[in-house]
């Protein structure tokens, strides 16, 4: 078919059984946003906002609990590039991820369904795998150890089961956000400005005090040394240290969705999930994409650079700086101490090293980071799963859209309340650092699958938004890199691991 009749074609097929693409003009940025001009300003105010969602999860159980842990333990030289590497992939791979959303305006867990087979294969597997992964409720253990700690003054016992009710009411409190939201999403990015600003701030603050010039300079030449993993380190901690940098590796496409709701491109046409205050919204169960003219092209480079601006310039450096920053400190904390943290004590590790060092104000000050670091983790993660399997059962049944009235959070709601009490269970079984690593590993298992399903989708976009050669070959430096650290899990898991260092 030629361009001009590609170009005013009214659908567009893509992929295999689901509906085709309606066909529409792309929106302008201003139009979204509400703004006469797009300046910084502007762009911070309001095009700014899913980057940070998935950057309260980042600066989460990889960089307070995994990161930390592997460099107490075993240094920076040989750690570092891990760390690097991960952030790497993991931005490009998401930004890939969110050139879909953007393009279609469908989050990924409804496009895997045009990937053949087909949606009776990809849908549920994919919704399962993000629940499967993240189920175990490792962060949300953690965060109410640190809360624990907050109230008693000391780290908790053991098996304490103080600490996992004050886990439950954390994950009750994301419920509350979400319900006194009127977007969901916006909510979220709110909540995100605040921790994460303040949980950078913080820490930079306590490490520019704290920690001597010589452990900063340790910290960073690491992230660039090539070297191979220190002795005495498994395969199976690096991979949970590499799957938690930044996301969650393979798995990181959960939190892309943001941009349909953010109203990204073709996502201001699709709909958003709305809470409990808002206005009753309808969340198109297909998605619209644009026609191949120089007009949408243009339009299109104007939202793809918003898209790269909200992941490189906030999301890859937030994420590296959440990584550095308290890996130093608990360097330091080793250091003074003469002691290193383990899997049981690890979340309030460095609060407790400070504690005996500079007093009981660093104590709680290093706790609370501890505890916002983790629930903001646990905001995302648990909102996420919620409307990850909202999305994928919104958009394959008909006859739940008709049992909701389309109104998904009929849906949303009800869910998140079972899955509440399910975690609730769970976080009782393990403790919070090995839950953590059974997350962060299960969520490389994604990277064996998806890159390849990502580049089937991508391809198949309207022409200006297709990707270059180049970014195939960075999706399969994803496969490469995170999924053999998959299979070494796996290997461990069942036997001996691939490799020992």
């Amino acid at each position: 078919m030629s361009e001009t009749t590609d170009s005013r074609r009214t659908t567009l097929p893509l992929g295999v059984s689901r509906p085709d693409l309606a066909v529409e003009d792309l929106p302008a940025p201003e139009e979204v946003f509400g703004v006469r001009r797009l300046g910084w300003r502007q762009i911070l105010q309001f095009a700014v906002g899913p980057s940070l969602i998935a950057l309260g999860i980042s600066v989460g159980s990889g960089e307070w609990l995994l990161g930390p842990q592997a460099v107490g333990q075993y240094g920076f030289v040989g750690v570092g590039w891990v760390i690097l590497v991960s952030a790497l992939l993991q931005t490009f791979y998401n930004v890939e991820c969110s050139r879909y959303v953007v393009a279609t305006g469908e989050v990924p867990v409804v496009g895997w369904g045009r990937v053949p087979p087909g949606w009776f294969l990809w849908v549920p597997i994919s919704a399962f795998l993000v629940i499967f992964a993240f189920i175990a409720g490792g962060w949300a253990a953690s965060a109410g150890e640190g809360v624990y700690a907050l109230v008693h003054g000391e780290v908790p016992p053991a098996d304490n089961e103080e600490s996992r009710i004050y886990a439950m009411a954390l994950l009750v409190l994301v419920l509350l956000i979400t319900a006194a939201a009127r977007r969901i999403s916006r909510a979220l990015e709110l909540t995100n400005w605040a921790l994460v600003g303040t949980i950078l701030v913080v820490l930079l603050v306590l490490d520019l005090v704290l920690v001597p010039p010589d452990v900063w300079w340790d910290g960073i030449s690491g992230f660039v040394t090539p070297a191979s993993p220190p002795d005495g380190i498994t395969a199976t901690q690096l991979g949970g240290l590499a799957g938690f940098t930044a996301l969650a590796s393979g798995l990181n496409w959960y939190v892309m969705g943001h941009y349909r709701d953010k109203g990204y491109g073709m996502g201001h046409r699709t709909g958003y999930i709305a809470g409990l205050r808002g206005e009753r919204r309808e969340v198109l169960a297909s998605g619209i994409t644009f026609p191949d003219d120089e007009k949408n092209a243009a339009l299109w480079r104007r939202w793809y650079r918003l898209l790269l601006t909200d992941m490189w310039g906030v999301f890859f450096v937030g994420a590296m700086l959440g990584m550095l920053l308290p890996t130093i400190l608990m360097s330091r904390a080793v250091d003074v101490s003469g002691r290193q943290p383990t899997e049981d004590n690890v979340p309030t590790f460095v609060a407790d090293v400070m504690r005996v060092e500079h007093g009981d104000l660093v104590f709680y000050v290093v706790l609370l980071m501890g505890v916002f670091i983790l629930f903001s983790t646990q905001l995302g993660i648990f909102e996420a799963m919620v409307r990850v399997t909202t999305d994928a059962s919104h958009a394959s049944s008909s006859r739940l859209r008709s049992r909701i009235e389309g109104d998904p959070r009929k849906f949303y709601y009800p869910f998140m309340i079972a899955l509440l009490i399910v975690i609730s269970i769970v976080i009782h079984t393990s403790p919070p650092v090995g839950l953590v690593e059974w997350s962060a590993n299960m969520s490389n298992l994604g990277a064996l699958i998806y890159p390849f399903m990502l580049m089937y989708l991508n391809s198949k976009l309207p022409r200006p938004a297709r990707p270059r050669p180049w970014h195939y070959v960075i999706l399969v430096l994803n496969f490469v890199f995170f999924g053999f650290f998959f299979l070494n899990f796996i290997s461990d898991y069942f036997g001996d691991p691939l490799v020992t260092f």
